[in-house]
């Protein structure tokens, strides 16, 4: 009894093998289509099969996400490239549109003007304390000389100072060193514009006693020959009338950004040319 409590599950295991064996050779021997045995293994491999084909299927659907995943990652890479570049053209455009609409306005200039210009580009820019300087791309080569007049819209800016043969230097009318005649376009009275770094301009030597106000024009007188007469300079923004000098300081704004310069035109025709 002992015996056959400690091995029934290997003596159960041994006659059900067994039984099979006695029911395969049967069914070989009298082999029918709907044998007993035949039955027992369709029942049985019924959910085997159906284990099996959802695991393929699953493995078939999990292969075929990955290769999805794969495709589009790959597409949205391409896709980016793609929009890098049109977005580096439409940069390109906006700024050869920027620059077409600078030029325009300094074309402007040279179109309702009867001298002769030089266009140049700004390369460089010095502001230190009290200089206000930027390099141009154009030189003795071109025609440039010291002295001669240079121009933003909508007016006047400096002068060349340092020529070389490919690249000069303008001093500009905010620079401490900078000095033009100039008149108040409204009623002709005269004094000298003087550069005063960032805080813009100023105009010197007006009599207190001379009717200027905020918002008055600023323009150049064309004395001294260098400037031609009645270009624009700046806007009058504010009038200090308490200094115990006998002049007005009267402080002027450049009608141009300096500091946005790129483009400039040099003013080339001769002394003898200006009004």
């Amino acid at each position: 009894m002992f015996f056959l409590r400690k091995y029934k599950t290997i003596i159960f295991i041994a006659v059900v093998l067994i039984s099979v064996l006695v029911m395969i050779s049967y069914n070989l021997k009298y082999g029918s289509a709907d044998s007993f045995l035949e039955k027992i293994v369709l029942e049985t491999a019924s959910p085997v099969q159906k284990v099996l084909s959802g695991s393929i299927k699953g493995v078939r659907d999990a292969w075929m996400r990955y290769l999805f995943l794969v495709g589009l990652q790959e597409e949205n890479k391409n896709l980016k490239k793609k929009i890098n570049e049109l977005n580096a053209v439409i940069v390109s455009y906006q700024e050869s549109y920027q620059e077409a609409q600078r030029l325009k306005k300094l074309q402007y200039i040279a179109d309702n003007s009867n001298y002769r210009f030089i266009t140049a580009r700004v390369i460089g820019r010095e502001q230190a304390a009290i200089s206000r300087t930027v390099m141009i791309n154009k030189g003795s080569a071109d025609g440039l000389k010291n002295g001669m007049p240079v121009v933003a819209s909508p007016g006047l800016i400096g002068r060349l100072v340092d020529v070389s043969w490919h690249v000069s230097r303008v001093l500009l009318f905010i620079d401490e060193n900078s000095n033009v005649d100039a008149i108040v376009q409204r009623n002709r009275t005269q004094g000298i514009i003087s550069g005063a770094g960032s805080r813009g301009m100023i105009l010197k030597y007006v009599s207190k006693t001379q009717d200027v106000q905020v918002g008055d024009i600023v323009v150049s007188s064309g004395m001294g020959g260098v400037f031609p007469k009645g270009w624009l300079i700046g806007q009058v923004i504010h009038i200090d009338r308490q200094d115990g000098g006998l002049f007005l300081k009267i402080y002027v704004a450049p009608f141009t950004d300096f500091s946005k310069l790129e483009e400039v035109m040099i003013l080339s025709s001769d002394g003898t040319q200006m009004k």
